[in-house]
Formats: C-alpha cells, sequence, structure tokens
C-alpha cells in the first residue's frame, strides 16, 4: 500500500438536496420553484465519481444538471400548467431527464418532488378569478337546469289542470246546467234572505 495514499468515504445512503430556481416559463414570465432531489451513489461507480470529480460531486455535477432540467421543462410549459394538474408530469419528466444524465456519473435519481411553485402574483390572481369564474359559471348552469325543470314540472300541472277541465266541461251540458239552476233557485228560494 502506498504510505501517501488516502481513503476517501462515499455514503450510498439516500440523501436530499434541495434547490430553489427561478426560470421563465413559456410566455416569458419568472417562476419560482421549491424541488427537493432524492438520490444515492452508485457503490459500482464511487471510485470512478471520485476520480473523475471528486469530493464536491453535489456542485460541480448534480447542481447543474438539476438547474439545466428544470429550465428545460418550465419553458416548455405555461405558468398555468406549473399551477394546476400538469405539475404530476412535470415532476415525471424532470425524474426521466435527471436519471438519465446522472446515472452514467454513478448518481442514481430516486425522485424530484416538486415542493413549492410561486407564480408572479398577477398570474396568480387572474388564475384564482378564472376559477372563481368557472365555479360561477357551473353555479349559473346548476341555476339554469333547476329553473327548467321547474318549468317542465308546471307545464305538466297545467296540462293535467286542462285535462280535468276537459273532462268537466264535456260531462256538462245545456240540461244538466238547467238542473243545477233550477237546484240553486229552490235553495235560494228557501233562505231566510230571500228577496
Amino acid at each position: 500500500k502506498n504510505p501517501l495514499s488516502s481513503i476517501e468515504l462515499f455514503s450510498t445512503k439516500t440523501q436530499l438536496m434541495e434547490f430553489t430556481c427561478n426560470v421563465p416559463s413559456k410566455e416569458g414570465l419568472i417562476v419560482s420553484l421549491n424541488i427537493s432531489l432524492q438520490y444515492r451513489i452508485d457503490p459500482q461507480k464511487a471510485a470512478e465519481l471520485y476520480k473523475t470529480v471528486g469530493l464536491k460531486y453535489e456542485e460541480v455535477v448534480i447542481a447543474p444538471a438539476m438547474r439545466s432540467a428544470v429550465r428545460n421543462e418550465t419553458s416548455a410549459r405555461d405558468a398555468k400548467a406549473l399551477y394546476t394538474s400538469e405539475r404530476e408530469q412535470i415532476r415525471s419528466d424532470l425524474l426521466t431527464s435527471l436519471k438519465d444524465t446522472l446515472s452514467e456519473r454513478g448518481i442514481i435519481v430516486e425522485d424530484v418532488p416538486l415542493r413549492n411553485i410561486i407564480l408572479p402574483k398577477k398570474l396568480t390572481s387572474a388564475i384564482e378569478r378564472k376559477l372563481e369564474m368557472e365555479q360561477e359559471s357551473e353555479r349559473m348552469n346548476f341555476v339554469l337546469l333547476k329553473a327548467k325543470q321547474e318549468a317542465k314540472r308546471k307545464a305538466i300541472e297545467a296540462k293535467g289542470i286542462a285535462d280535468f277541465q276537459q273532462i268537466v266541461k264535456a260531462g256538462l251540458d245545456d240540461k244538466y246546467l238547467r238542473w243545477k239552476g233550477i237546484e240553486a233557485t229552490v235553495d235560494l228560494s228557501q233562505s231566510n234572505n230571500t228577496k
């Protein structure tokens, strides 16, 4: 063994790095992302990593790769996509990109969770207004549907009344009305208030 040689220890346990990146969106808006990177060193490639990069592999290899991948993913998307359901797709694309880039260096990427996305205030308020307007639109659709159902109910009720009147009208003829008139006259003549 060479007496001048030394041993450097690398941890092969999962490690966590946190990044805050201010990156442009497709529209040119600056978005602030807080991202975590969970990774570990491949034991088979640790010696090669030390020889080619050294102990500062986080600063030299991981951080630049992370910033580059984040910029590539966000610059291809609208800012509102970062705020909505496409967030999971961004995480998945980042994970794939970083795995491809860092695996050849001996760094195994496990996950890239997006912790927080901070959009410009104007955009955030615009998105919130849009969501409020969509909810109001849904509420109005419900009110209109309820009004249409009430109108149908009233139409059915009116048809029922009209059918009843038609049946009653068909049963009334001149002889029956004359008979009812005579009965009413007799009742009036027998009342205390006859004049």
